[in-house]
């Protein structure tokens, strides 16, 4: 088997574990507070990461402390969206909403670092943000828009995708500048660190040391952050990044299936069609507009190599 479709597979499967991830931790949740079980996973990651990158923790200088710390407070601001949010939406919704962060990133480019949006990428975001609008806005005669019936787990999760999209952005940068390795850790242990912080303050804090929340800390803290990491960063020193976005798209296709099959879940044929149009948005903006902006792809499209779809990248990952 060669290196590059070993390098394919490996990512197929980090994205599998990525789409899964959202069902696991909402059925942890129901015995663990959202920011408790957040710093638990992240302080696990931190430790697993520390331990593998060991010899870069002798290396760490002041400057990349800087961009491991403001990355780390954007990646603690979007999971505390998403995980909260998750309380109160459903993971195949979850999963579709947080994808936008991917469109947001050239429209953030556009708004904020002057870079030229291109066409594809404006289709790609208005056939997203249709499809927001038909995933979470329910349909109700006499309402109006009915942005009204919008869920307060649909607003956390759109809040996150928001901070997602310049966590991945703030990732490209920091990454040129400094080794991969530092930031993955700082901004992780940062997290870690911020989320035991808020817990006590921000939330009620609960736990019942049940068995899906062990799971849930060590599926979520060992495999989606820590081993999808550091597989990711080796994997895509072989795979073009298109294919990479490519491979990425398949994470909310990967919840809702999830969710169908152990939750029962189901979108609905408004919500299904608001799923396709996100999902083509996704696709285009990442296909398209990327490989036609070289401007922008130079900065963003190879944001995902670095980690920022989990260490979101995630993207937009849970």
């Amino acid at each position: 088997m060669s290196r590059s479709l070993k390098a394919h597979l490996l990512l197929v499967f980090v994205t599998l574990i990525w789409g899964t991830n959202f069902v696991i931790i909402k059925n942890a949740l129901a015995d663990i507070s959202p920011l408790l079980f957040n710093a638990l996973r992240m302080g696990l990651a931190a430790v697993l990461l520390s331990a593998a990158f060991y010899k870069e923790l002798l290396r760490i200088d002041m400057r990349s402390l800087g961009a491991g710390f403001l990355v780390g407070i954007f990646l603690c601001l979007g999971n505390g969206f998403q995980t909260v949010g998750l309380k109160y939406t459903s993971p195949s919704k979850s999963a579709f909403l947080t994808g936008v962060s991917i469109v947001l990133v050239p429209v953030f480019l556009a708004l904020f670092w002057k870079r030229r949006i291109n066409r594809w990428s404006a289709m790609g975001v208005a056939s997203a943000f249709l499809g927001l609008y038909l995933l979470t806005v329910p349909s109700t005669p006499g309402t109006g828009l009915g942005l009204a019936g919008m869920n307060r787990g649909d607003l956390l999760t759109l809040g996150a995708a928001v901070v997602f999209a310049f966590h991945i952005i703030l990732v490209g940068h920091a990454t040129q500048r400094h080794s991969w390795k530092q930031i993955a850790i700082l901004q992780v242990a940062v997290t870690a660190t911020f989320m035991a912080i808020a817990s006590p303050l921000g939330e009620h804090v609960s736990v019942v040391w049940s068995a899906r929340v062990f799971w849930g800390i060590a599926i979520t803290g060992c495999l989606s952050l820590a081993f999808a990491f550091a597989v990711q960063a080796w994997a895509q020193q072989f795979t073009p990044p298109t294919h990479t976005a490519l491979i990425f798209s398949l994470e909310p296709v990967f919840a809702w299936a999830t969710s169908f099959v152990f939750l029962g879940e189901r979108l609905g044929m408004r919500a299904g069609m608001g799923a396709l149009c996100v999902l083509g948005g996704v696709l285009i903006a990442e296909q398209k507009g990327s490989s036609e902006s070289l401007g922008v792809s130079a900065d963003h499209a190879a944001v995902p190599a670095e980690g920022a779809r989990e260490l979101n990248q995630s993207v937009p990952q849970p």
